[in-house]
């Protein structure tokens, strides 16, 4: 039976989190750990007490989420906060959390498996923060803008699609979750098509004002990607079972 540390030792190596400079307070890797044993690996979008609960429920003791338990300051143990973590510990529950390498990884990132869904080949990679490897990636496109969108809203409950691009656009960018700092990059990277998550309102002037296509298919839908992906791997690595552990948030 594989310990604790090595699932961790395996999906840090496995998602090299160390070549993304993320949130200070992202604090990828282990977050909470268990008693060492690991006999069921689940997978999530976010860290809380009802994915935990759930994560129980369904036998998980090694949980990967893609938004972990430590974005705000530090927090009394009280309250909301302390059944978080009551209920992961009393399951003992541990929490490993990957963002921004699971969102720009080429193989198990969610914007390289989201080109993938469509059949698409990404091959640039593009936003880079600070000190970090890139985040997005880029994949040619031959098809048509309608397309497109068709098969986007045969694979997402909610597309929100704002069209001023061409209509047969020939690369098409990929960020999940919130694209609000790819959008400025598209002028300038020879693609005037963006799918990601979500969008804030003022980006639909600068859409219509540089010939855009936007596509929004929800942040936490298309963030599903990377976790499952590497959950999948990790249960074929050690032999285990593994389970996505959804929740109904419609963001």
């Amino acid at each position: 039976m594989p310990t604790l540390a090595d699932l961790v030792a395996f999906c840090d190596q496995s998602t090299r989190r160390s070549a993304w400079k993320d949130h200070p307070n992202a604090l990828n890797g282990l977050q909470l750990e268990n008693n060492g044993r690991v006999t069921k690996i689940g997978a999530a979008v976010d860290a809380g007490r009802v994915p935990f609960a759930r994560a129980a429920a369904a036998g998980v003791d090694f949980l990967i989420v893609h938004h972990g338990l430590y974005w705000t300051a530090p927090q009394p143990m009280t309250g909301a906060h302390y059944a978080r973590f009551a209920t992961a510990i009393q399951a003992n529950l541990a929490v490993y959390s990957c963002h921004l390498p699971l969102d720009g990884h080429p193989e198990l990132g969610n914007n390289a498996l989201l080109a993938r869904q469509l059949g698409l080949t990404p091959e640039t990679p593009f936003l880079s923060p600070p000190g970090s490897e890139p985040v997005g990636w880029i994949a040619p496109y031959t098809g048509g803008r309608a397309e497109l969108r068709a098969a986007l809203e045969r694979l997402y409950p909610r597309v929100v699609a704002v069209e001023h691009g061409s209509a047969s656009p020939g690369r098409v960018a990929f960020c999940s979750g919130s694209g609000n700092s790819a959008v400025p990059e598209l002028p300038g990277l020879g693609a005037d098509t963006l799918v990601t998550g979500e969008l804030r309102e003022e980006w639909y002037n600068f859409a219509e004002e540089h010939g855009l296509n936007l596509y929004c298919c929800g942040h936490y839908a298309t963030e599903v990607h990377g976790v499952r992906a590497l959950a999948a791997a990790a249960a074929e690595r050690f032999g285990l079972p593994w389970e996505f552990i959804a929740t109904e948030n419609p963001f």
